[in-house]
């Protein structure tokens, strides 16, 4: 895979400057970093999940497992490395009550989303990296390391997706850009895990023509890849849930939305999402 000349230790100093100061091959450096740290963290997820699973509860009664905790320490220990000056939002570390003060740009990690599908052992969960700029996520990295996919935001614009072939090679990237409005029906996509009344309520007001399920964050990477065009999320999620996959639907064209049409944002103040919806081109 081809990569920029552009040092670590440029990236490193233009990153301590303001981030408008970066360019599209800045960005596409720091993807590749994030790719790389996310790499190595679901390689350790996967020895986990190879074995009997251990599962504890957190205060929420949500599940988690020690591949979460130590998916998450490869990822901020990667990160903290690559741009220390930046607050690390992580997911178990903010259940552990360790949450910096941020400013207007910020990591969003979340080691493994999509936990109850790696209990399950069905392959949908992922490692999500994500970097927020004024409340808005640029670059991220969603790596579904049971499936074999990686999908990457290599800037606000642009979105790539490579698969591991049987010989164990990464395919070169290719570009991940949102379809248009099928005119014989759309493709939804829902939550394996929390489907609810209201999304199915909510997705009578289209022309469905099938509706798929998916866990983690993949449901994003299926609408920037073109396979489906409408994912809506009435239940709750996390910033961490959402940063990546939100990071790279938006490099391929597509939208996430409040149910109301406003922008959704991040940096809330306790990092808790309402509702939204995830849509491809000429949807809402």
């Amino acid at each position: 895979m081809a990569t920029t000349t552009i040092s670590t230790n440029i990236v490193r100093q233009r990153l301590q400057k303001n981030m408008s100061d970066l360019n599209t091959a800045d960005y596409a450096q720091l993807a590749q970093q994030i790719r790389h740290i996310a790499l190595k963290a679901g390689a350790k997820i996967m020895e986990i999940y190879r074995q009997d699973i251990t599962v504890a509860h957190k205060a929420d009664n949500s599940p988690v497992t020690i591949a979460d905790e130590a998916g998450e320490k490869i990822i901020i220990d990667g990160l903290e490395k690559l741009s220390v000056q930046y607050p690390i939002i992580a997911e178990e570390s903010v259940n552990a009550g360790h949450i910096p003060e941020v400013g207007t740009k910020f990591w969003l990690v979340d080691p493994l989303d999509g936990t109850k599908e790696f209990i399950n052992k069905n392959g949908e969960f992922t490692v999500n990296i994500a970097l927020i700029e004024n409340g808005s996520p640029s670059i991220g990295v969603v790596y579904a390391p049971a499936m074999g996919n990686i999908y990457l935001a290599t800037s606000p614009a642009t979105a790539t997706v490579e698969t591991l072939t049987p010989a164990g090679d990464w395919t070169d990237p290719a570009p991940l850009i949102v379809r248009p409005a099928p005119t014989d029906g759309l493709t939804a996509v829902a939550s394996r895990s929390h489907r609810d009344a209201q999304t199915d309520a909510y997705l009578e007001k289209f022309n469905i023509k099938e509706l798929r399920s998916a866990g983690s964050s993949l449901k994003f990477c299926l609408v920037a890849a073109g396979e489906a065009d409408l994912y809506p999320r009435f239940g709750p999620t996390m910033e961490w849930d959402t940063g990546a996959g939100h990071a790279v639907l938006k490099a391929a064209g597509g939208t996430v939305m409040t149910p109301e049409g406003q922008v959704f944002t991040y940096g809330k103040a306790d990092y808790r999402n309402g509702f939204f919806i995830a849509a491809g081109r000429d949807i809402l």
